[in-house]
């Protein structure tokens, strides 16, 4: 892809077959390493996808092109999503993929921007990512640089009192070009969101610090793509998407189920996924 141009523009249809290959992709690599996190990758492929088809702007052949729009995977575990949306978009190889979480891989089981091509964001605890997007937008514009600061939470992980004093600062400090996609799938680590500790209604909570928000289905194309166009076009202050969504969307018994949190599929699931994935 030319650095100077987004993304090449794809049609709905064209970003839910992306996104569909992307699933097949997270099952299989989950499967081949024996663990990894299912659910959460699942439930945010859509967002990723339609971000990485219609908006970002990057260059495969160079990582590191200075000027690239950022992309941020605060939920660092959900790395088999980042990693099948790379690999559909030539920053690594089918075989970095399918080593992951393999001594030596490139791709680890939380993002590493040390390790993997295309990676901006080394997670490992919770609930920093928006903290290091606020700099990266602020970077931005002290560079007079327009590119676009992306970052992805779970709504387990804005538990975290980090988070919100992120999202002060971005709003006392005007901050623009910083878009937070919140993946609302309701699911964190142990147990249903509600149960460990509910963090009520995330819009009204940021519409409170200032923020401008949007809420939407995290599933359906049409509304992903124009939120997307929507939080990309307000560049005089902080956006968030807060994008409602099925943990383990796509594969029937991962869905809204807390025990795919972090679970692989054994040989017999694997097959029912792939199945209900064609």
């Amino acid at each position: 892809m030319n650095s100077a141009d987004r993304a090449s523009d794809m049609t709905t249809s064209q970003l839910r077959e992306l996104a569909l290959r992307c699933r097949r992709h997270i099952v299989k690599m989950i499967h081949a390493a024996g663990a990894g996190h299912p659910g959460g990758s699942l439930s945010a492929i859509d967002i990723i996808a339609a971000l990485y088809g219609n908006q970002l702007r990057f260059d495969a052949n160079n990582p590191g092109w200075e000027d690239r729009d950022r992309f941020i995977m605060s939920k660092g575990h959900a790395s088999p999503a980042v990693y099948s949306i790379l690999f559909e978009m030539g920053f690594i190889t089918e075989e970095d993929m399918m080593s992951f979480r393999k001594l030596g891989s490139v791709c680890q089981g939380h993002v590493d921007m040390k390790w993997t091509n295309g990676v901006d964001f080394s997670a490992g605890s919770l609930g920093m990512g928006l903290s290091f997007g606020l700099g990266c937008a602020l970077a931005a514009r002290m560079d007079s640089s327009n590119r676009d600061i992306w970052v992805m939470v779970g709504d387990g992980e804005i538990q975290e009192g980090q988070f919100w004093e992120a999202a002060m600062a971005a709003d006392f400090h005007s901050v623009g070009k910083l878009n937070l996609i919140v993946d609302r799938n309701r699911i964190q680590n142990d147990d249903f969101v509600e149960v460990q500790m509910e963090v009520g209604d995330v819009g009204a909570k940021l519409s409170s610090f200032g923020w401008d928000v949007m809420e939407i289905d995290g599933h359906d194309m049409e509304q992903v793509s124009q939120a997307i166009q929507w939080s990309s076009s307000k560049t005089d202050s902080p956006t968030a998407i807060v994008a409602h969504t099925i943990k383990g969307k796509g594969v029937s018994f991962m869905e809204d189920n807390p025990s795919f949190h972090g679970k692989a599929p054994n040989n017999g699931e694997l097959e029912i996924a792939l199945e209900e994935l064609s």
